[in-house]
């Protein structure tokens, strides 16, 4: 066994003839698709996170507003009427 286990690198540039011309376009073709697919996945990412905050912040705020209606009712604090009606209907009798 050799002290270096490892693969010894390649130089594409002065072994022209390891890599022949439509290895090279198909590798800048690869190349250049997976820079696109990036490109569209940075978009896609970006409207999702901006989709995501307007939902939270919609949420967030139908949520405050309805405590904060709900804190501001007080038609039960009156609970006094049913009673009055029993009364009013004994004297009538």
């Amino acid at each position: 066994m050799a002290d270096n286990d490892q693969m010894p690198k390649v130089d594409l540039t002065k072994d022209k003839k390891l890599i022949d011309a439509a290895t090279k376009e198909w590798m800048k073709y690869i190349e250049k698709e997976n820079l696109e697919r990036v490109q569209k996945l940075k978009v896609v990412r970006r409207k999702n996170l901006i989709t995501g905050l307007l939902l939270g912040t919609a949420v967030i705020g139908i949520y405050s507003y309805s405590i904060l209606t709900v804190k501001q009712e007080t038609f039960l604090d009156d609970f006094e009427e049913p009673k009055l009606v029993k009364e009013t209907s004994k004297l009538n009798q």
